[in-house]
């Protein structure tokens, strides 16, 4: 089953879009898909830290994903 990630600032560049999509297979967490991600997308790991948020709220690592979670990568955000 795939489930679709949303992708936020500098995020769009290294998937090439605002959007993927990702079999889910089995049980996964939050740390599991950090980690699947940052091996498909290694950009990833030039950030120094990025938030994935699950149903609009930022999700700690351990919590496991379903298939009709919404995710969202946000990058750090910086301003003045």
């Amino acid at each position: 089953m795939d489930i679709n990630i949303l992708a936020f600032g500098i995020v769009k560049e290294f998937f090439g879009g605002p959007s993927i999509a990702l079999e889910l297979q089995g049980r996964l967490t939050v740390a599991g898909l950090k980690e699947k991600l940052e091996a498909t997308y290694p950009d990833l790991k030039r950030l120094r830290t990025y938030m994935v948020a699950v149903n609009d709220e930022y999700a700690e690592d351990e919590l496991v994903i379903r298939p009709e979670d919404e995710i969202a990568i946000i990058p750090p955000v910086s301003g003045g």
